[in-house]
């Protein structure tokens, strides 16, 4: 669990303690955490308690208390001690942990990791231009903000193009909206719908509207449909493939990723049928090949944060570029830690763990797809 993880999971507690009516104050629009200083408790601390005394009415400890009873129980956080006049000091899972249950949760959510309901709060209306990439723009800026939980309408400044409707575009009411919106206006395509869907189809169109930023110029060259790694998209898209195979390849050797190998050592087989996870080893043990696992886990980890930065930038390029960055960590962790046995290598729990890690990027790398629009076959 990263700073802004923490912060998050305070932020909610605050929300859920107002809503159940245990607190009575405003909701602050962020929650600041800072290491803990020398002597201090904990790995983190946080004065939020403080913060909300005065408007809630009661003594920060009292508030702290109230806080501490809905983040104890979230996953990654250890332990939680309330100190001082009222701080919260947090002591943060080992990584084994916190490893294990970031699988888990991919594992338990599957395409809907790393949605939530940090916007649920908001309403937000968009207004583009009868333009293509304007139309896509907005429309994975709304798919975006709704996985966070906020409610969006869109208009357009015209009758929206037929060709949209392939493109998965949708428009709420066109013509000149009635009150002041935000306007989406990145840089015009140069094409129109369907001279992209004739060039490039659906899902190479769709990439290549997105991927850049809206102040940059879109990529929407031949460049898009090469099968091969030189082309991000189908990298990403083959990745997921190759993740399924793995999972449709375990399945005809006998054995899944299933819960009990969270935590097992990737990367080393288990002596004598004993397993790493009795002794609290992390999924990433500590050899040469197993830095691929760390960073694969990582950007799994850091999955929801790019989804909700996403959603409050308005940035769907920030998810393009999560999945890329998925898919590269992938093809090294499979590379360097094979999860499927090899020759007469016999199934391990290290090979189990290592497809619970396969398995939960190639739900990532499909949940993502699917926020920006774009299938993500199980074959390619």
């Amino acid at each position: 669990m990263t700073p802004a993880d923490l912060s998050r999971t305070v932020l909610h507690a605050v929300r859920r303690a107002v809503d159940e009516d245990a607190l009575r104050a405003p909701v602050p629009a962020r929650v600041r955490v800072e290491r803990t200083r020398p002597g201090g408790s904990g790995d983190y601390a946080c004065a939020v308690a403080l913060q909300l005394a005065g408007p809630a009415a009661l003594p920060a400890l009292e508030v702290a208390r109230i806080l501490r009873e809905r983040v104890v129980a979230e996953p990654g956080v250890g332990r939680v001690e309330i100190t001082g006049p009222g701080f919260l000091s947090f002591t943060l899972d080992a990584p084994a942990e916190s490893d294990r249950a970031v699988l888990a949760a991919v594992r338990e959510q599957g395409l809907a990791y790393g949605h939530g309901d940090a916007l649920r709060d908001e309403i937000h209306q968009f207004h583009h231009a009868r333009e293509v990439r304007a139309a896509v723009t907005a429309q994975a800026v709304r798919r975006l903000l709704v996985a966070q939980g906020a409610r969006v309408r869109t208009t357009c400044e015209q009758a929206p193009d037929p060709d949209w409707v392939r493109l998965g575009v949708t428009v709420d009411a066109y013509g000149a909206p009635p009150t002041p919106l935000t306007e989406i206006r990145p840089v015009p395509a140069g094409a129109t719908a369907g001279e992209l869907l004739e060039r490039l189809g659906p899902d190479a169109a769709r990439w290549g509207l997105l991927r850049a930023a809206g102040h940059d110029r879109a990529v929407l060259g031949p460049e898009l449909l090469v099968q091969g790694e030189a082309n991000p998209l189908f990298r990403v898209r083959y990745a997921h493939a190759r993740a399924r195979a793995l999972t449709r390849g375990a399945a005809a050797l006998g054995f899944t990723a299933e819960a009990a190998a969270y935590g097992e050592s990737p990367t080393e087989p288990a002596a004598h049928g004993e397993s790493p996870a009795a002794h609290g080893e992390s999924p990433t043990a500590t050899t040469a090949d197993d830095a691929a696992a760390r960073r694969l886990l990582d950007l799994i980890a850091d999955h929801p944060g790019v989804l909700l930065a996403g959603a409050r930038h308005r940035a769907p390029d920030r998810v393009a570029r999560q999945l890329e960055a998925v898919a590269h960590a992938f093809f090294d962790f499979h590379d360097s830690c094979p999860p499927l046995p090899a020759g007469d290598e016999k199934p391990s729990a290290a090979h189990r763990a290592r497809l619970a890690i396969a398995e939960a990027a190639g739900t990532v790398l499909a949940g993502g797809l699917s926020l920006l629009g774009i299938r993500a076959p199980e074959h390619l």
